[in-house]
C-alpha cells in the first residue's frame, strides 16, 4: 500500500473516508478524539526487558497517555506481552522491534537522533534532572528504559544526551520500570499540555495513524480495501 500512497497522495484520505463508513459514528468520533491527544514528540525505548508484565504495563501506560510510538530492543531477552496486563493497548500503538543480532543499539540511537530525537537515559547520573525540570522546548525526546536488573547498557549511557531521574525518599533504590515510565510520561504530558509546544501529531501523521486504526477495526478490511482499489482503477 505504501507505494500507492506515494503515487496517489490523496488515496489514504479517500480510504479513511471510505472505511469510516463501516464503523458507527460514535466509534469514528472516539478515534478522532483519541487522535487529538496523540504525540510523537515523546517516544519510549525499552532495552532488553525480560518480564512480560513490565513491558506490557509500559505499553499500556504509553497508550493511555497518548504516546504513539514505542521501540523495543532485544538483546539477551525476547520481548513478549502479557495479555492480562496490556489489555489490548498494544494494537493501537506503532511498535518497532529491533534485535542485537541484526542491529546494534548504537544504530538505533543514531536513527532516532537523525529524526530529531534527544536521547534521554532514565538512570541516576551526576548530571540528571527530574521530569519536572526537563527542557521541553529543546525538541523531541526519546526516553530509554533499561533491563530490570542491570538498567541501561553502557552503550546507551555513553550515547545519552541527557539523563532523567525520579527523586526518591524511601530506602528502596528504584521504582519498578513500569512505575518509572508512568511517573515520567505523566509528568511530561501534563507539562506539555500547559505549554504552547506543538507536540501533537501533524495532519499527515494523524492520517497515517487513523488509517492504521481503521484497518484494525473494520472487519475483513483487506478484502474491502482490495475491492475499493480495483473499482477505482488503483490496481
Amino acid at each position: 500500500m505504501e507505494h500507492l500512497f506515494e503515487t496517489y497522495p490523496e488515496l489514504r484520505q479517500d480510504l479513511i473516508s471510505f472505511l469510516s463508513g463501516f464503523l458507527s459514528e460514535e466509534r469514528v468520533t472516539l478515534f478522532n478524539k483519541v487522535l487529538n491527544s496523540r504525540t510523537r514528540y515523546i517516544t519510549v525505548v525499552l532495552e532488553d526487558i525480560y518480564q512480560s508484565q513490565n513491558a506490557s504495563a509500559v505499553l499500556r501506560t504509553c497508550e493511555c497517555l497518548g504516546v504513539q510510538d514505542v521501540h523495543i530492543y532485544e538483546n539477551r531477552n525476547t520481548f513478549s506481552l502479557n495479555p492480562q496486563v496490556v489489555k489490548g493497548a498494544s494494537k493501537w500503538l506503532n511498535i518497532q522491534k529491533y534485535s542485537s543480532t541484526h542491529q546494534p543499539i548504537e544504530e538505533v540511537i543514531a536513527n532516532l537522533r537523525s529524526t530529531g530525537y534527544r536521547i534521554i537515559a532514565t538512570s541516576p547520573h551526576i548530571n540528571e534532572v527530574s521530569a519536572t525540570n526537563i527542557d521541553l522546548e529543546k525538541g523531541k525526546m526519546a526516553f530509554f528504559f533499561g533491563n530490570e536488573h542491570n538498567g541501561l547498557s553502557s552503550a546507551v549511557l555513553n550515547a545519552a544526551d541527557e539523563f532523567v531521574t525520579i527523586p526518591m525518599v524511601g530506602f528502596t533504590e528504584s521504582f519498578n520500570i513500569s512505575v518509572s515510565a508512568g511517573i515520567i510520561l505523566n509528568t511530561l504530558i501534563t507539562r506539555l499540555n500547559q505549554t504552547e509546544t506543538n507536540y501533537k501529531l501533524s495532519t499527515n501523521e494523524r492520517n497515517e495513524v487513523m488509517y492504521h486504526w481503521l484497518s484494525l477495526a473494520v472487519k475483513r478490511c483487506d478484502l474491502i480495501k482490495k475491492r475499493y482499489l480495483k473499482e477505482r482503477n488503483y490496481i
